[in-house]
């Protein structure tokens, strides 16, 4: 549980890990895949569920478990997971509650590889996914709803569109019709925003970004709010609010409560299943990470800004996008969900198209070409020739993902450095 009395910055630092007399001041990686018990008795409480404790890393690992704890505090949650992705972790959060012959309304505005895990690979399951325009007005959303409706899924701010969600829309709807609504939150950070404040149910990270911020370690975390009431549409929901055979009759809903019982399921059957399992080792690094997150973020955001502002003002750039330009659409909403700033990754397009963003990129010295993004390390990618070089230039328009399109995440560098380098990488067109 979250400490009300702690602020944000103490709590990346500080949260979830309070050592005793003599303990470790650092969060100690268990490396162990095994746990021993005096009897067999107490090992089968565990199996059981009667019991809290470790007894196989692939369910659950105390590292692992700890970690967990301050990525739930920061976004003031009630229960949280570590996964092994951020792909796993919005995998585990929709499966979690959606079976065969269930229906999933989407943002259409998401990641690449999440919207083909949802468009391909669960509709391979039987799942299926009706992806609207994060624009979409209430009356279009509210028409997207099916009896078999689940969920809603969403991005505070999408990747690569830089798209910014209405969560309270979204949240309206889904609550109006029963279902929870899912926030893929990696961008934004639950240092720029906390999207349960604002309505949403279950929030998802690729821990790989920001909060690990290193380049070190992939990874995925779901936490809980703990508010979203699935007795009261039990219907809805028979996983959660039905016994479940596979752990001797248990429901989830009735023994662990709204604070515990979807992370507890996703851990019993899912993980258990699955497997999607965050080593202790990488745990350890993504915590390394969370301890400097509200220092860097805001590092990130200024020169997201500063270098967006340089762009706009380039007759060298055809466009620039960032949630963070008065000119941009989403500004309005940035301010309202995101006010102490966005992200550090700005889209733009270079004049000349495909060519000139190519040798544009070529020139660059400090910013360094890389499929990454949200890294203390300045980093680019261009779209049209690497992630979607599949496309042709018809379909690539309608992807978002024009050929002169450019995916810049601005590090923690010194901004004037960064501008510096953009601006003799341009001077060789």
């Amino acid at each position: 549980m979250e400490d009300k009395k702690l602020r944000i910055e103490t709590t990346c630092v500080q949260g979830g890990y309070t050592p005793g007399n003599g303990e470790p001041r650092q969060v100690p990686i268990v490396q162990s895949t095994t746990f021993k018990y005096a009897t067999s008795e107490d090992m089968g409480k565990l199996f059981d569920l009667e019991a809290s404790g470790y007894f196989y890393s692939r369910l659950q690992n105390p590292t692992c478990d700890t970690v967990a704890a301050k990525i739930c505090a920061l976004e003031g949650g009630s229960a949280a997971m570590l996964l092994s992705s951020g792909q796993a972790a919005n995998f585990f959060a929709v499966f979690n509650i959606a079976t065969c012959g269930d229906h999933i309304i989407s943002s259409s505005s998401i990641y690449g590889g999440t919207f083909n895990l949802f468009a391909v690979t669960m509709k391979k399951m039987g799942i299926e996914f009706t992806f609207l325009s994060p624009d979409c007005t209430e009356a279009e959303l509210n028409a997207a709803f099916k009896p078999n409706t689940k969920a809603v899924f969403g991005e505070t701010i999408a990747n690569p569109a830089l798209t910014v969600l209405d969560i309270e829309k979204f949240a309206k709807a889904a609550h109006a019709h029963g279902v929870p609504l899912i926030i893929d939150n990696t961008f934004a950070t639950p240092v720029n925003c906390r999207p349960f404040e604002f309505g949403a149910d279950i929030v998802t990270h690729s821990t790989t970004k920001y909060m690990d911020g290193h380049g070190v370690a992939v990874g995925g975390c779901i936490v809980d709010s703990g508010k979203f009431d699935w007795l009261a549409h039990a219907d809805k929901f028979p996983g959660l609010c039905t016994p479940d055979d596979s752990y001797h009759g248990i429901t989830y809903a009735e023994k662990f409560g709204l604070g515990g019982a979807y992370i507890t399921k996703a851990t019993a059957q899912l993980m258990r299943d699955f497997g999607c399992t965050q080593s202790p080792q990488s745990a350890f690094y993504l915590n390394l990470g969370l301890e400097s997150l509200h220092v860097r973020m805001e590092r990130h955001c200024l020169n997201g800004q500063k270098v967006a502002e340089y762009l706009e003002s380039n007759e060298k750039i055809s466009w620039v996008n960032y949630p963070g330009l008065k000119s941009n659409k989403y500004y309005d909403l940035a301010q309202k969900y995101m006010p102490k700033g966005t992200c550090g990754v700005v889209s733009f397009g270079v004049k000349g198209g495909r060519a000139a963003a190519e040798k544009f990129m070529k020139a660059l010295k400090i910013i360094a070409i890389e499929t990454h993004v949200a890294d203390a390390r300045s980093c680019c990618l261009h779209p049209a020739s690497a992630t979607h070089r599949q496309m042709n230039e018809e379909e690539l328009i309608a992807a978002g993902v024009p050929g002169d399109l450019v995916r810049l995440s601005c590090g923690i560098e010194n901004y004037q450095d960064l501008i510096a380098d953009i601006e003799q990488a341009l001077n060789t067109l």
